[in-house]
């Protein structure tokens, strides 16, 4: 397949890439970047380029894709097809499936099952066996097998020695170790951010202090195991901004994440007893959103990470309290980013890309993307002033658990490109 955009503004922070060109994809390589007119095949497809961005393709370092053992909420194949239809290029899959993550043979599984896709698929591997925190899981054989990083996910390791057994036993292979931060003793049958809206509604709040707890043992028993690699997923508190700040300064190696719900919405769209304001971490009153966006803008925030997470409608259409935590992002987070962030003056179109496709890489220790002549093409490509309305209907996940139905954006993504493959999104 031969594409051409001709005039296509290319933003590619790392190689402080700003600027128009024309842009010739060719099965799957770039064969040609520039500013000339290149000759092109018969059968080249011409798009006009000049409202579209290029960047390094996507990637989202924290999703559900509920395979293996969940497959009526969320397959491999229809979570990859949701990234492609938002944008990204790579995932990270976390491991609370069934069974988890937690041995070779299931990640191989999800490698198999991953295999020839458009979107690449890394696999976070457990920290213990079966999530249960009693035990350590194969760390080293999970490692030599492909895993990116290990978590507990959908858990948090609550106890401190195993965490710490965790670093220690990993050191040789600087590993990545991150946390669901939430101390379980204080959230036990939470349903919302603990506040004047819980008070209000009558639902179990989940008090903030109980994902600060988590976060700060976790940096210092990093920092007592040598200073090792953690990373904190899905922040929602202005305490977790402030700890992940402060550790930074201290030259602590600590990344942390945010999710485009928890820099958008409050506690306040719980109201009416959505369900699909249910998450967890829940969302959080106003100045922890305010603490979100100047963490983001200051660099305390390397990444923005969905958490996709896909649920049956049964699971969600129920009682508030009895409803599944999480929501569908893939679709609707380079949206989110662009009119909630670049639209508002928050971050530039740069650092936007820094956060959706540089910085995870980073994190991860992955290879980055090189937008050149002659290199794969991996990218995402982009209409950042194009207004749509969010219609879940046009989704293809499994699941449509998402509070964003129905809400205008301003930016949409428009293809995915990688691996030879080319996907145009119908949002």
């Amino acid at each position: 397949m031969t594409i051409y955009f001709k005039n296509i503004r290319i933003i590619s922070p790392l190689q402080n890439i700003d600027n128009h060109y024309n842009l010739l994809l060719n099965n799957g390589i770039i064969d040609y970047l520039g500013s000339d007119e290149p000759l092109l095949p018969e059968s080249t497809e011409i798009i006009d380029g000049t409202n579209l961005v290029a960047c390094p393709g996507m990637f989202d370092m924290h999703v559900h894709l509920r395979e293996p053992g969940q497959e009526y909420k969320e397959t491999i194949a229809t979570g990859t097809l949701a990234a492609a239809n938002g944008g990204f290029t790579g995932v990270v899959c976390m491991p609370n499936t069934t069974p988890a993550v937690d041995s070779v043979p299931v990640l191989e599984y999800i490698n198999s099952r991953a295999s020839g896709n458009l979107v690449d698929v890394y696999p976070c591997a457990t920290i213990t066996k079966s999530r249960e925190g009693k035990e350590l899981a194969p760390l080293l054989s999970l490692i030599e097998a492909g895993a990116v990083m290990f978590s507990d996910d959908g858990s948090c390791l609550e106890s401190a020695e195993m965490m710490r057994r965790a670093f220690d036993y990993t050191a040789e292979h600087d590993a990545l170790l991150t946390q669901h931060c939430e101390e379980h003793t204080m959230t036990r049958n939470f349903a919302m951010n603990e506040g004047t809206v819980s008070a209000e509604l009558g639902l179990k709040g989940y008090p903030t202090v109980a994902e600060d707890v988590i976060i700060a043992r976790d940096i210092l028993l990093a920092e007592y195991c040598g200073n090792r690699r953690y990373h904190a997923a899905h922040i929602s508190t202005k305490g977790a901004v402030r700890l992940v700040r402060e550790a930074k300064a201290r030259g602590i190696r600590v990344s942390c994440e945010v999710t485009p719900h928890h820099f958008v919405l409050t506690d306040e769209a719980v109201r009416g007893y959505n369900t699909n304001a249910k998450m967890n971490p829940p969302l959080r009153s106003n100045e922890h959103v305010e603490a979100i966006i100047e963490g983001l803008q200051d660099g305390t925030i390397d990444c923005i990470a969905t958490d996709h997470a896909p649920h049956a409608i049964h699971e969600k259409e129920c009682e508030f309290a009895q409803a599944a935590n999480g929501i569908t992002g893939l679709e609707t987070a380079l949206g989110l980013g662009l009119t909630y962030l670049v639209h508002k003056g928050k971050l530039t179109l740069s650092q936007l890309i820094e956060k959706m496709s540089i910085n995870p890489r980073k994190v991860l220790q992955l290879q980055q993307v090189t937008i050149a002549a002659g290199e794969k093409a991996n990218l995402s490509i982009f209409d950042p002033t194009e207004t749509w309305m969010v219609d879940m209907i046009h989704s293809c996940s499994k699941s449509h658990n998402s509070p964003f139905h129905g809400v205008e954006l301003t930016g949409k993504p428009k293809f995915a490109v990688n691996n030879g493959q080319v996907f145009r999104s119908r949002l």
